[in-house]
């Protein structure tokens, strides 16, 4: 039978923690580096587990010329690349034709809202057209033209039954539509006040002068929509000023609730 030497034990015992601790010494750095290296990684795809669906639903409603089609396309790409990950949906209207009526946009929203968390994702909707003081022109091809009324769309809004949006609307006098709509839980954003039109609707433009500033310059690169709107804003000033023209005062409203919930992408994850 083998004696058992305590004395023994304890060197042995000795060396182990001696040597364990060396070996720990030595992989410190590498495992903290390591930890530092994907730390961030971690906490992108944990994020990313979180993060609330953006809908994008994004209407060219009057299709006699066709800067609101390409408005509508282009700035539903660009939302989609910065805040998106949920559906896309874009209608227009042409000078023959098109499905970007009131009737289709009250159905598309219902269809699309049946298809989100009501209490946490987040729609968002884009309407460029002509406007009035009565509300946006929609036009398609031979149909009988339409008006798209605030309180017509407030309604279509609060029926989708979704707590968080966000509206812009790029047309003239769309100030009109801040009134009904925005709240904490609705962020209105219009390009131009209740009375003063907006510009830049020649046919073959890609973009008015809002929707270039507030989609295809600022958006690219703002990391909120607060950002976005006041780079947007001070960049449709001085454009108008250049051509003579009064300013349109684009407007912000609402939206306390929600305007935290959208986190953009990184700039370098963008594919513009």
């Amino acid at each position: 039978m083998k004696v058992f030497n305590s004395a023994d034990g304890v060197a042995r015992e000795r060396r182990f923690v001696v040597t364990f601790g060396s070996l720990v010494s030595r992989l410190g750095v590498p495992i903290i580096a390591l930890s530092l290296t994907f730390a961030p990684l971690f906490a992108a795809a944990h994020a990313a587990e979180n993060a609330r669906k953006v809908t994008v639903v994004s209407f060219g409603l009057y299709g006699d010329q066709g800067v609101f089609r390409s408005e509508a396309t282009g700035a539903a790409q660009i939302v989609a690349s910065r805040f998106g990950g949920g559906p896309v949906v874009v209608r227009f209207n042409t000078k023959t034709g098109g499905s970007a009526t009131v009737e289709t946009l009250a159905a598309t929203l219902q269809a699309e809202s049946k298809k989100m968390s009501g209490e946490s994702d987040i729609l968002f909707v884009i309407l460029t057209s002509h406007g009035s003081p009565d509300g946006l022109a929609v036009t398609a091809g031979r149909r009988p033209a339409e008006t798209l009324k605030p309180s017509k769309l407030a309604e279509m809004l609060e029926r989708t039954g979704v707590r968080y949006k966000v509206v812009i609307i790029s047309a003239c006098y769309s100030g009109v539509f801040i009134p009904p709509l925005a709240n904490a839980d609705t962020l209105v954003i219009t390009a131009a006040d209740a009375s003063h039109p907006s510009f830049g609707c020649q046919d073959k433009a890609k973009w008015t002068y809002f929707g270039d500033a507030f989609f295809n310059v600022a958006l690219r690169r703002a990391t909120t929509l607060q950002d976005a709107f006041v780079v947007a804003r001070s960049l449709v000033l001085k454009r108008e000023l250049r051509q003579g023209f009064d300013p349109s005062h684009p407007q912000m409203a609402g939206g306390a609730n929600v305007e935290p919930l959208l986190v953009a992408r990184p700039v370098n994850a963008q594919n513009f």
